[in-house]
């Protein structure tokens, strides 16, 4: 014979009679209480926050990895943009001097420009003395020595001076400066020109002897870089 449970709207068909909590301890625990109608209910609390445990997992190692695959794809593009061991090697050189007398040019590769280190004569530098600074088209020593970037382009602030005890008379003999002229980048020639220091042929710029642009489409006096005696016979470029 078959049972029925009386239920709300009508009848439920059911093979046995519906079991409370005081007649199944089986079902006593935390999962389990007794409904107003003496059916078995259970608390799915539990549950739902495992599948909230396990979501924030996964959000946070996706972010996690998210995170690591960004800085790996980044750190190559941020390491290229650092110098090189060779371009650092070249960031500063030095260069031995102790072979060149008074009138002799030595020209060296710096930063992959050549560098003019001259070791002028007595009459050389006295040319340089005469010059009125104002008459010249570029008036700037433009000397990175100096901590004056509009210092006056007079030959002592353009000479580099030699320390006491080295032998190099007058001190300021030795003017080192950029081999490349100031207007389209070609390299002068040394002791040539209407000034006897340098001469472009590319487009006719004339240096004297301390450098300075007097005549032709060059804007600027060739620059002296960073320089130094190290020593009584050694410069040190940069």
């Amino acid at each position: 014979m078959r049972l029925f449970a009386r239920w709300t709207g009508g009848f439920l068909p059911c093979r046995q009679p519906a079991i409370g909590l005081e007649q199944n301890p089986r079902a006593q625990g935390p999962l389990a209480r007794t409904g107003p109608r003496n059916m078995e209910m259970f608390d799915v609390s539990h549950a739902d926050d495992s599948q909230g445990t396990r979501r924030d997992f996964i959000y946070y190692a996706t972010a996690g990895a998210g995170a690591v695959a960004t800085g790996a794809a980044v750190w190559p593009l941020v390491n290229q943009m650092n110098p090189s061991a060779d371009v650092q090697a070249l960031a500063s050189i030095q260069v031995d001097v102790s072979a060149l007398a008074p009138g002799d040019q030595l020209t060296v590769l710096w930063q992959g420009k050549p560098v003019f280190i001259r070791y002028r004569t007595e009459t050389e530098i006295a040319q340089a003395d005469e010059v009125d600074v104002s008459s010249l088209p570029d008036p700037n020593a433009e000397n990175a020595n100096l901590a004056n970037p509009d210092a006056p382009a007079t030959d002592e602030n353009r000479a580099l001076m030699a320390p006491e005890g080295s032998g190099i008379e007058p001190a300021g003999a030795f003017l080192v400066q950029m081999g490349v002229c100031t207007h389209l980048g070609c390299v002068p020639l040394g002791e040539s020109g209407d000034f006897h220091g340098w001469f472009c042929p590319c487009h006719g710029s004339h240096y004297d002897t301390a450098g300075r642009i007097r005549k032709g489409p060059a804007p600027r006096n060739l620059p002296i870089p960073l320089a130094a005696f190290v020593d009584e016979t050694t410069i040190q470029l940069g």
